[in-house]
């Protein structure tokens, strides 16, 4: 199975230059143009996946020392390795741009072959980068994010949420009696059911800013960005009834013949000054909540206003 094309980015005021570039690269990388830093800056933060900035100095309005320092200081677009193409060939000029966070500065007029290879190195490095943390970011079990990666996406969306003024949901979600399944079936086979619960529930949650990711042991997290409570109740019902449709047997449960679920859901709107542990004890509480009314259940809660509404619904009794 071919590698799918990583994309590189190519700033230059000048379209002679994009061109050479361009066309040089174009047979092995997907390429991105912008002929200015604004339009550098804009692109970087739209695009999905960005994994190298070849970037001129000398351009009108904003320069490239600047851009550089720009897409550092960005949460999404500080990891991406940036290459200076410059006329610029003064080892003064080289240190600020190093010191600014490129891998590597490269002056003009240059020889095509050596700036092939170079990207050719970055772009390679760049690939091994990605691939170690992703593999620190997922559980070793499941494949699905870990805790790790829960911490880190819900600070994020935590932070747009406020910024953007919109909502952000928390579901927490514990498999009913797990304990009593490996007790009787054995660790094997409750690893077996962690891996399809854990996808079954993958399944369910893939909006960008969205997450499901294993909370640790038998409970799961998905982070639902943007979601309001009337969205939140539908993907949280859909979650545990999903996992009950599995009908992966498990007799010797308290609540069915089949392995099931409880959900714990919270809805706020957070604001500056608040604390995120408020959604993670609401989404607990409520976790705890269902369990203590039957499990195979979700619960759910409004936060943030003057009168808080509590949610509940209680699923079929079948799969």
């Amino acid at each position: 199975m071919s590698r799918p094309k990583q994309t590189i980015l190519i700033v230059d005021d000048q379209p002679a230059n994009i061109h050479i570039l361009a066309e040089a690269l174009q047979a092995n990388y997907e390429v991105m143009v912008a002929t200015s830093g604004s339009i550098a800056l804009e692109l970087s933060q739209r695009a999905d996946k960005l994994d190298l900035v070849l970037l001129d100095v000398m351009m009108p309005g904003i320069d490239g020392y600047e851009v550089c320092r720009r897409l550092k200081d960005s949460e999404k677009t500080k990891n991406i390795p940036v290459v200076f193409v410059t006329a610029r060939s003064e080892s003064s000029e080289e240190e600020i741009g190093l010191n600014l966070g490129a891998v590597d500065y490269i002056s003009k007029p240059y020889s095509l072959p050596i700036i092939l290879a170079r990207v050719r190195n970055h772009l390679e490095m760049k690939r091994k980068t990605d691939l170690l943390e992703s593999m620190v970011s997922l559980d070793g079990l499941t494949g699905i994010p870990n805790r790790r990666r829960f911490d880190e996406q819900l600070d994020a969306e935590w932070r747009r949420a406020i910024r953007s003024g919109r909502p952000l949901s928390l579901v927490m979600l514990d498999i009913d009696c797990f304990k009593q399944f490996n007790d009787n079936y054995g660790h094997g086979a409750g690893d077996n059911s962690l891996i399809q619960v854990a996808g079954c529930l993958a399944a369910c949650v893939h909006r960008p800013g969205d997450l499901i990711a294993r909370y640790g042991g038998e409970e799961f997290a998905a982070i639902l960005s943007i979601t309001e409570s009337a969205g939140a109740r539908v993907i949280a019902e859909r979650l545990v009834s999903d996992v009950a449709a599995l009908s992966l047997p498990h007799m010797y449960s308290d609540v069915a013949d089949y392995l099931t679920i409880s959900a714990g859901c919270a809805t706020i709107f957070p604001v500056q000054g608040m604390s995120m542990e408020t959604l993670l004890q609401a989404a607990d509480v409520m976790l705890y909540k269902a369990k203590h009314e039957g499990r195979n259940r979700m619960c759910h809660v409004e936060l943030g206003s003057e009168t808080t509404s509590e949610f509940e619904v209680i699923l079929p009794s079948g799969p």
